[in-house]
């Protein structure tokens, strides 16, 4: 009996700890400008690992992100989700712009990183094909509560320092970042226009995953550029077909109402439906411009 129930309890703590995620929060401040050291901007970025898996994500993306999965419109036979991820109290914070307008999610068994970003509500992702050497140094000292060990990489154009600690015994760190023996618990680079701090750990029984569509488009690394214009043109085309038809009926109309049922074509305002109430992306991040707001990143993370 005995036996049984520690077999019990084994398999329950199994479940259990495979059903949570536990979230490392980073405190990341970023330059904005790639010319001139300006007033560094501070937001929270988070890794979240759930068994052999982790999610890099910014805390206002994964709010707005969760706060679009929430309410937008279920297909049929589905189950809609809800979604408490925002914090302990349950309470909502209105999100806002964020310099990682993307996410990333990484294998730590097989040390696989996959980078993915939205055009036009479509996915686009690549799996990175450069792994980080990293030269690990005898300097050790204490690095935001933990004992920590230093080491340094050369990677998308920046020399990054990484400071990480073998009591976290996870292979794995904020952005692309991962592979050395211990979880980074601070990394900046040496331009000092990113560094990312962990501040908190916590336990989380219901986070909010992001999951790849089926119809997600696979790109390469050398590729996503002219992959995401391609979608960005399509996404364009879209509206414009969209806009077109809103005009076809409001001229359908006619008449002795001259086009004024419709109000001036609003059917192609906001083709997604919820495109009125949600805040409008910043898209500073390496991937490029929007078709909503054409500007480019003024300093991403990589540089080549």
């Amino acid at each position: 009996m005995k036996q049984k129930l520690l077999v019990f309890f084994v398999l329950f703590s199994l479940i259990k700890s495979y059903g949570q995620t536990t979230r490392y929060i980073y405190e990341t401040s970023v330059n904005p400008d790639s010319i001139n050291l300006v007033t560094m901007k501070t937001e929270r970025t988070f890794l979240d690992i759930k068994a052999n898996r982790s999610l890099f994500i910014s805390e206002n993306k994964l709010i707005r992100d969760s706060l679009f999965a929430t309410f937008k419109p279920e297909e049929k036979g589905s189950k809609k989700k809800e979604n408490k991820d925002f914090s302990k109290s349950g309470k909502i914070k209105r999100p806002e712009a964020t310099f990682f307008e993307y996410f990333i999610t990484k294998d730590i068994p097989e040390q696989k990183v996959y980078y993915h970003d939205r055009v036009g509500g479509k996915q686009i992702y690549y799996p990175e094909d450069r792994p980080i050497k990293w030269e690990i140094t005898n300097e050790s000292g204490k690095q935001n509560g933990y004992p920590a060990q230093k080491a340094v990489a050369n990677f998308g154009g920046r020399i990054w320092t990484a400071w990480f600690t073998k009591d976290i015994s996870i292979s794995d760190g904020p952005y692309k970042f991962s592979g050395l023996p211990g979880l980074i618990v601070k990394l900046e680079d040496d331009k000092g226009d990113y560094r990312f701090d962990l501040v908190k750990k916590i336990i989380l029984q219901n986070s909010f995953e992001e999951t790849t569509n089926p119809d997600a488009k696979l790109s390469t690394r050398i590729n996503f550029q002219g992959d995401k214009a391609a979608l960005e043109l399509e996404s364009m085309k879209g509206r414009k077909n969209m806009l077109g038809n809103g005009a076809g009926m409001q001229n359908f109309g006619g008449g002795r109402r001259h086009g004024g049922g419709m109000n001036g074509g609003g059917m192609g305002q906001h083709p997604g439906g919820m495109g009125g109430d949600m805040p409008m992306p910043n898209m500073n991040s390496e991937s490029g411009s929007s078709p909503m707001m054409n500007t480019a990143p003024q300093n991403p993370i990589e540089l080549r």
